[in-house]
């Protein structure tokens, strides 16, 4: 293993590295605890000494990150800038699941969390200082989901070195605002940061297009003075994360439930849905309703949703993201965001 240059004191369990540890690059996102057996920053020199974060496993079921980062340091023995990687949740990785039952989903622990109490965050405070001590040029964070959604960018800010940074992934870029915890608003006040959504874990395609884009990152020497054109990029903002709140029972496959969505839900993601669309129907007898949070839905703001006939239906025009027909995501996370489209020159990503 390589040497330990510093390490958390506790129950959190970081550890930072000088050195890729022995059989790192053979090992699967399984099989990673046996080599690294706690949350662990790995600092690797490169000819630009300022570094480029990268984030992999914040999901313990999300493996192309790793995938990717394997593929690059079998190939590169040379890197042509400071590799700082943070391997997050190995232990959920080990169960081949996002987060265990016992932990705060390592992605809503950063700093600005609404649980800054937990060892999750105490982690992730310490991931945040080291990493700003570092001067860094960039932080990327490499993700997986569930549904049928296009390779896409999240920012948590529209500055041009931001927007840049996520263009070298593509040209389809979300702005959030939340949910607080978020490692790409922990990380901006310090360097451009964006999280990457690579589809679905284990498609080649994920792994190709994730090397590609650390690749680029790893390489560029400066941000160009200006951003990328609006021609150039397709960003849309996030109005509302909507759930279904923990008492009500669901089924996204027909089964009896109180809310049973629609099967193929995860049609709708990315594409313009206008208002009237059937998300769900609900049982006899039954008025449960969605949470919907966000800027967007106020108690003075216009509903989201109808609800008559025994159906649920979009109350206005959106664009859906991160539907998913597996249960347990919605209930980890969320059922999905509903975004709009936005000028990147219209002012803090308001609408234009």
């Amino acid at each position: 293993m390589g040497a330990v240059s510093a390490a958390a004191q506790d129950g959190a369990g970081l550890a930072v590295l000088d050195r890729l540890p022995g059989g790192f690059l053979d090992a699967s996102a399984a099989d990673l605890h046996r080599i690294i057996p706690s949350p662990t920053l790995i600092d690797l020199p490169g000819l630009n000494a300022a570094p480029l974060f990268v984030s992999i496993l914040q999901h313990g079921n999300e493996t192309t990150g790793l995938e990717a980062i394997q593929t690059i340091l079998r190939r590169s023995p040379v890197l042509p800038r400071r590799l700082l990687l943070f391997v997050g949740n190995v232990a959920a990785a080990a169960q081949r699941v996002r987060t265990l039952d016992s932990q705060l989903d390592f992605n809503r622990a950063w700093p600005g969390t609404l649980a800054p109490d937990t060892p999750e965050a105490r982690l992730m405070r310490q991931v945040t200082d080291f990493v700003a001590h570092q001067s860094p040029f960039a932080a990327i964070d490499i993700h997986n989901n569930t549904g049928r959604n296009p390779h896409y960018a999240c920012l948590s800010a529209l500055e041009p070195d931001v927007l840049n940074l996520a263009r070298l992934f593509g040209r389809t870029m979300v702005y959030f605002d939340g949910p607080p915890g978020l490692q790409s608003a922990a990380l901006s006040p310090f360097c451009p940061a964006v999280a990457v959504e690579c589809g679905h874990t284990g498609d080649p395609t994920a792994r190709a297009h994730a090397v590609e884009f650390i690749d680029a990152a790893l390489s560029l020497t400066n941000f160009p003075a200006r951003p990328p054109r609006p021609t150039d990029i397709d960003l849309l903002r996030t109005s509302a994360i909507v759930k279904v709140p923990a008492e009500t029972s669901f089924s996204l496959d027909g089964a009896e439930a109180e809310i049973r969505f629609r099967a193929d839900i995860d049609d709708l993601n990315f594409s313009e849905t206008p208002a009237g669309t059937l998300f769900a129907t609900l049982a006899p007898d039954s008025s449960p309703r969605l949470q919907v949070i966000g800027e967007d839905a106020g108690p003075e703001a216009q509903p989201w949703f109808t609800y008559g006939g025994g159906e649920i239906r979009l109350a206005r025009d959106a664009i859906p993201a991160m539907l998913t027909l597996d249960p347990r995501a919605v209930r980890l996370d969320c059922l999905c965001y509903l975004m709009r489209r936005i000028d990147p020159e219209g002012g803090g990503g308001k609408p234009p």
